[in-house]
């Protein structure tokens, strides 16, 4: 299957959140290699592994970061200088994160964020918006296209999170990824990461394509 519209370093990011989900560093360790050869700056992977945290959780973020800091400073004992990259701007100054990232989540999902399991538990959805997309997603130094394709190859790497990795995949459509592209990002997780993780994908997609219809 041939990749087409995604960039070089877009294909790089899924592997990365997918083995960072996996707990693989050795495997990892390649990815983020393979991330900065494809042309990802030092602080766009430090923005993904970062972001990961509220998909992971702590344990899997620090551990990716970790390994993403030897590599980076091995590889400058090495003489190799990799690309700094940009620092997040400020968030916008006299919005509360409240406003900032109801804001963000109604853009990426097209509609006001509501269901039953935030009536029934609220502090999850204030959390949600004040910190994931807030603090977060309100951060300037990635895409949104570039955070949804790193969100994609976490939730593939976890078993159990269909709903969410189909939510993301309907995301990232709403923010204009083509569906070749979220193939394309399907075609980087099977040359880079283990086969369930492309299927678990390639299942979610599927049925987002479906429903569509």
């Amino acid at each position: 299957m041939k990749v087409t519209e995604l960039t070089s370093r877009q294909q790089a990011i899924a592997p990365i959140s997918a083995f960072t989900a996996l707990g693989d560093n050795h495997k990892l360790r390649a990815a983020l290699e393979a991330g900065l050869h494809a042309g990802l700056t030092i602080n766009d992977i430090k923005e993904i592994l970062v972001q990961l945290y509220a998909y992971l959780g702590f344990p899997r973020a620090l551990n990716a970061l970790g390994t993403f800091m030897t590599l980076v400073n091995e590889r400058k004992e090495q003489g190799i200088n990799d690309i700094a990259g940009s620092e997040a701007s400020p968030l916008p100054a006299g919005r509360s994160l409240l406003e900032l990232g109801t804001s963000v989540q109604t853009y990426l999902i097209g509609v006001p964020a509501k269901g039953p399991v935030f009536d029934f538990a609220p502090a999850i959805d204030t959390y949600l918006k004040e910190h994931l997309f807030g603090d977060i997603f309100g951060r300037d130094n990635l895409s949104y296209e570039d955070r949804e394709i790193a969100t994609l190859g976490a939730l593939a790497g976890l078993e159990g999170v269909e709903p969410q990795l189909m939510s993301h995949f309907n995301i990232s459509l709403n923010i204009g990824l083509t569906e070749t592209q979220l193939r394309g990002v399907i075609v980087a997780l099977e040359n880079s990461a283990c086969p369930v993780v492309a299927q678990r994908a390639t299942s979610a997609l599927e049925k987002v394509l479906a429903a569509s219809k």
